[in-house]
């Protein structure tokens, strides 16, 4: 509105903005350009797995046809009981669920207990001790492959499991200590100090206070270890000499040397092996992503 000289008021005219001029329908654009540039990107990312499923229903000839079939036709399922039949993939299956049991318990103790002692308790050198072994994450695992395959053997543990799982027990390597140090530093003090006023000991504001509000970070945790341990292939193939104490890992490999030409029953083969980490990833999805969005929040 305006107030002229002669005292009347006169209506300024504003132009209505452009809806496609408009930052709700710019913000609208950016999203769409977002999801189909997610959407292109999940689909090459699944593209291998999509063929390594078809082709485990598939013969010899239609696995390498041209143009490529997507759909079997006829469907082989006698892929898989006969890829099972070729190799003790049971046997392979109980002695990686063996080491994992010990790997992902051990590295989720340790891992919890180190993280604490550097996030919650304040000793003289704390922070350089800490910094100190975040060096050693740069280190390649090469690096020190000879020194600990000579320990083992000097100690008597090759061809057992122990190389495998006892490592865990001791700290659960320095990644998911820094995970967790990091979960734990965004807790509220006033918890601990709350704690203390109760008598509680340190052990006891771990276990009553810091763990049940840590639950999406050790899940976490436990799922990288799980994932490491059921893919670790130079681990049990230096340590474990032993056919029958083999891992899926290494069993899949040697399927792979002997049977090179039967690619529908090593594809079969290759997605038995995978379907218990799709399992795992889809059950526990929510945790997972839990725990690293809170982790990078509160780091």
């Amino acid at each position: 509105m305006a107030t002229t000289s002669r005292g009347t008021t006169d209506t300024v005219y504003q132009p209505k903005r452009s809806f496609f001029r408009s930052r709700r329908f710019r913000h609208r654009i950016a999203q769409a350009i977002t999801y189909t540039l997610l959407l292109i990107g999940s689909f090459v990312m699944l593209l291998p797995l999509v063929w390594l499923v078809r082709s485990s229903f598939m013969s010899l000839d239609q696995i390498f046809a041209f143009p490529p079939e997507w759909i079997p036709e006829p469907w082989v399922w006698q892929n898989y009981p006969d890829a099972l039949d070729v190799a003790p993939f049971a046997r392979y299956f109980l002695n990686t669920m063996v080491i994992e049991f010990f790997v992902v318990t051990g590295t989720v103790v340790s891992a919890t207990i180190s993280a604490y002692g550097f996030a919650r308790l304040r000793w003289k050198g704390r922070d350089q001790v800490f910094a100190v072994l975040m060096t050693t994450m740069m280190l390649p695992g090469a690096v020190t492959l000879i020194p600990a395959f000579i320990i083992w053997s000097e100690l008597g543990f090759v061809n057992t499991i122990v190389p495998l799982t006892a490592p865990a027990w001791f700290g659960g390597g320095m990644f998911n200590i820094f995970l967790l140090r990091q979960f734990f530093r965004g807790l509220p003090r006033d918890l601990d100090e709350a704690a203390v006023l109760d008598g509680a000991s340190p052990l006891r504001i771990l276990w009553d206070v810091i763990i049940p509000l840590s639950r999406p970070a050790l899940i976490t945790v436990g799922i990288f270890s799980f994932l490491t341990t059921w893919n670790d292939f130079l681990g049990p193939l230096i340590y474990l000499n032993d056919s029958r104490k083999y891992t899926l890992a290494i069993g899949l490999s040697q399927f792979k040397g002997q049977y090179t030409s039967e690619w529908g029953l090593l594809m079969a083969a290759s997605t038995l092996v995978i379907l218990p980490v799709l399992i795992l990833f889809f059950v526990a999805q929510r945790y997972f992503v839990e725990g690293i969005a809170l982790t990078g929040i509160k780091g």
